[in-house]
């Protein structure tokens, strides 16, 4: 084994302590938007008291930050993932479903209706689109859609990967277009962070390290503007932490209160485009 290629014991910056040292620079970044985080928190936190949702959006890689949000240990409900598997790495790389096949949708102009066009939607809910580049059609569109319907749109890209590509949109516009809020993942320009001698691509990206970031400091923050408004939202926990019978009791209340939430976007669902 090349020592090298994994190690530094000589003190040479090695491809792993490269990727590691930028990560770092990444939580540099966040944390340099504590108080974009809190206006973000103050939106979503406004649409979970009123007893609606914050839908979340991404496709291709951007849907893990999405998943992040809910459901998982040290989540709760309020939160809505759009996450729509043509869309996705879910599916094969090749072949049926394949990856070929996903990016081609990813640019297809009117899926994003399409898709909102499944949900009840009102201007009491939030929107929080995550996108690495900015300036794929179906995230645009999006978050155009949900402004179109009055929503706040809180947006996370990498805004120097955004400002260096070239939209795909068939109008040229990007997710800083139709956002109310615009975080930053910190990322470089084509997302790859670190270089290997004698390959010309950088490898090793890190827009799926900053956008987890974001969303998890917004889900703290969040948390913590429930619980001030005597509403301590139901949270995941594992029963090593809670013990199991109240990491089983909090598993069904928040499942429960998850399928109220989301039962709204479907009672009126045609009755008002058919009224206008």
């Amino acid at each position: 084994m090349d020592s090298n290629a994994s190690t530094s014991q000589n003190g040479e910056m090695t491809p792993a302590r490269d990727y590691l040292e930028k990560c770092k620079s990444l939580i540099e970044a966040v944390s340099l938007q504590e108080d974009l985080i809190g206006q973000a928190a103050e939106l979503f936190s406004r649409s979970i008291l009123a007893g609606r949702l914050v839908h979340i959006f991404g496709s291709g890689h951007s849907r893990i930050p999405a998943e992040e949000m809910w459901p998982r240990y040290g989540s709760f409900p309020g939160f809505h993932p759009i996450v729509e598997l043509s869309l996705t790495y879910h599916n094969q790389v090749v072949g049926a479903n394949g990856q070929r096949q996903a990016m081609y949708l990813e640019n297809v102009s009117g899926l994003a209706e399409k898709i909102l066009r499944n949900f009840d939607i009102t201007s009491e809910d939030c929107a929080l689109v995550i996108s690495c580049s900015g300036c794929n059609t179906v995230p645009v569109e999006m978050a155009e859609g949900f402004q179109s319907r009055g929503l706040k749109v809180v947006a996370i890209a990498g805004c120097r990967h955004m400002e260096a590509t070239e939209s795909k949109h068939p109008a040229g516009r990007k997710l800083s277009d139709f956002s109310d809020l615009l975080l930053d993942t910190g990322v470089p320009p084509g997302d790859s962070m670190v270089s290997v001698d004698g390959l010309k691509e950088p490898v090793s990206p890190g827009s799926s390290i900053g956008s987890i970031l974001l969303v998890n400091a917004i889900k703290a923050e969040v948390a913590l503007r429930l619980t001030a408004a005597g509403a301590p939202p139901r949270v995941l926990a594992a029963a090593c932490v809670v013990g199991r019978e109240r990491a089983e009791e909090l598993f069904d209340s928040a499942y429960d209160e998850h399928a109220h939430r989301v039962a709204r976007l479907y009672k009126d669902l045609g009755a008002r485009m058919s009224n206008e």
